[in-house]
């Protein structure tokens, strides 16, 4: 199992690393929404997942869900092929959070 975490690279912009799995997210996971307070905007950089199933989708829908609730516009770049194919048989791949950018 790949450890996941959640860095900070530049103001707004993190990145995710290790794995969105069952066995990688955790209660420590999710005091990780921290992260959200104070910020306009944000954007996540998921390109070093390693490996996620669906409790990969379902932390992503928590951190949007958290960030309506705090006004925050949040962003996904590089979303793995798997959460892609997961948010579509959920119908989630029609929101803007998980439409392919090309940037």
């Amino acid at each position: 199992m790949s450890k996941l975490t959640l860095t900070e690279q530049s103001p707004g912009h993190f990145t995710v690393e290790g794995s969105l799995t069952f066995a990688s997210i955790d209660k420590q996971t999710l005091q990780s929404f921290k992260f959200l307070k104070g910020m306009d905007s944000m954007c996540i950089d998921l390109a070093k997942v390693q490996t996620t199933d669906s409790a990969g989708l379902a932390l992503m829908i928590e951190w949007i869900r958290l960030s309506r609730m705090g006004r925050v516009k949040l962003s996904f770049k590089n979303i793995p092929a798997q959460l892609q194919a997961l948010a579509k048989l959920s119908g989630l791949d029609e929101t803007e959070y998980f439409a392919i950018h090309t940037h």
